[in-house]
């Protein structure tokens, strides 16, 4: 399987890390991943989930109810 370019955007006053990029940084701090949010993003990334839809789909499941 080729490997996809990484794309960093900019926007006026810094920039977007990758989500590769945000995992080295979160390793740093100890804060990892669990499987089921791995699986839930790559289906996101299937899906093509805009950023808006994806942040909804991990609030509904993650959010706790106030």
């Amino acid at each position: 399987m080729a490997k996809t370019p990484i794309k960093q955007r900019t926007s006026g006053t810094g920039f977007t890390l990758g989500r590769v990029a945000f995992a080295q940084i979160s390793a740093v701090e100890g804060i990892r991943l669990t499987p089921e949010m791995e699986a839930d993003l790559r289906l996101y990334d299937q899906k093509g989930l805009s950023a808006s839809k994806r942040r909804t789909a991990i609030l509904e499941k993650y959010a706790k109810a106030r």
